[in-house]
């Protein structure tokens, strides 16, 4: 820790041997992972990482680099939500580089990040893909803590998610910026926003994009999040599932159900859900 804050760095790297994906990883700062787990067999490595000051304050700086290589499948998930504290001017930093190599794949998987009333906090995360590999993964983003009467009233919350000359999604999220979050255009009073999305390393096959649109699809429609839920391809090597609800556990819910459809659509895989999330 330096006065101004933390500063965590942890490095994931992923190779397949005889059929096994093998993690190996190297951490400076407060951050870590747990043991590997296997629960779907040896091809399939589950990480839990975990950050064990419980929370992200002004002038702290999170960096993870995740390496997966070829024919590798690593599967990232958190024990609970990322909650960025108030802070008294210094950003809090948390930046994630996801890199895949041909054949590889990823599932980026974190719990919830908890925007507190007067953070000043940025999420960065960008993923390369090389021809070949496959990537999913989610961000939900719950502003304040409405149930603990503690609106988010104050502070801004900057996300950044990108495939370099691909994809680019930026946003500033602003507790003063009522157009945003009142508007129906946009956050229409809502409190959490949640973005599944699935990206290539080359165009999918318009066959193969169609069936996983038409599964998210299909799940949306049947959810009781439907008429604030909706999934598109803004680009043929991506896809992306935006949901806005007032609570976090049923926007979860979908976006789970959507991942289980696309593990199962995508890459013939059981919609097994982490170990973690079970307990």
């Amino acid at each position: 820790m330096t006065a101004s804050g933390w500063r965590g760095h942890l490095q994931l790297h992923y190779t397949q041997r005889n059929g096994r994906t093998v993690g190996v990883d190297r951490h400076e700062g407060p951050l870590r992972v747990l043991q590997p787990l296997y629960p779907e067999g040896p091809g399939i490595c589950h990480h839990v990482l975990v950050h064990p000051p419980g929370g992200v304050v002004g002038g702290d700086e999170l960096h993870v680099d995740v390496h997966v290589g070829s024919g590798a499948h690593a599967l990232i998930t958190t024990p609970g939500a990322t909650r960025f504290y108030r802070s008294d001017g210094p950003t809090a930093l948390q930046r994630s580089h996801l890199t895949l190599e041909a054949g590889a794949r990823v599932e980026w998987l974190p719990m919830e990040a908890i925007a507190h009333p007067g953070c000043a906090a940025e999420n960065r995360l960008q993923l390369s893909l090389a021809p070949g590999a496959e990537a999913m993964g989610w961000d939900v983003l719950a502003l304040g803590l409405p149930a603990a009467g503690q609106p988010f009233n104050a502070g801004w919350y900057r996300q950044h998610l990108e495939v370099p000359g691909v994809w680019l999604e930026r946003a500033r999220i602003a507790a003063d910026d009522g157009l945003l979050l009142q508007s129906p255009v946009g956050w229409a009073g809502h409190t959490v926003m949640g973005t599944l999305w699935w990206a290539a390393g080359q165009p999918l096959e318009p066959a193969r994009l169609e069936v996983l649109l038409d599964a998210a699809r299909g799940l949306i429609a049947a959810h009781p999040l439907a008429h604030t839920a909706a999934a598109t391809s803004p680009q043929s090597a991506v896809l992306v599932v935006r949901v806005l609800a007032a609570k976090v556990e049923p926007l979860m819910g979908l976006l789970a159900q959507v991942r289980g459809a696309w593990r199962q659509a995508g890459w013939g895989l059981a919609a097994e859900p982490p170990r973690i999330w079970r307990t």
